[in-house]
């Protein structure tokens, strides 16, 4: 019995280069326009309400703390899917 033999050693398998990542996009202005437009806004309407009703100054200010940061932590995501 004799076994075939292969003429041409075998070859290592060929690594294909990637190509780099694309560069990262910079911020749209309209989603940064809107993210300012929308804190001004809750900021300023927090300020005006614990002015015009001080009894309800405790309850606005939390709200608009937290709705403040909760437009800063989306917009940071949005941007950074870009």
């Amino acid at each position: 019995m004799s076994t075939a033999t292969d003429p041409q050693p075998p070859t290592p398998p060929q690594h294909t280069p990637q190509p780099p990542p694309p560069p990262r996009a910079a911020a749209d202005p309209l989603v940064v326009l809107l993210l300012v437009l929308v804190v001004g806004l809750v900021i300023g309407g927090a300020g005006y309400l614990c002015v015009a009703h001080p009894s309800l100054s405790g309850p606005v200010e939390a709200v608009a703390g937290v709705t403040a940061a909760m437009a800063t932590v989306i917009g940071v995501v949005v941007l950074r899917q870009r």
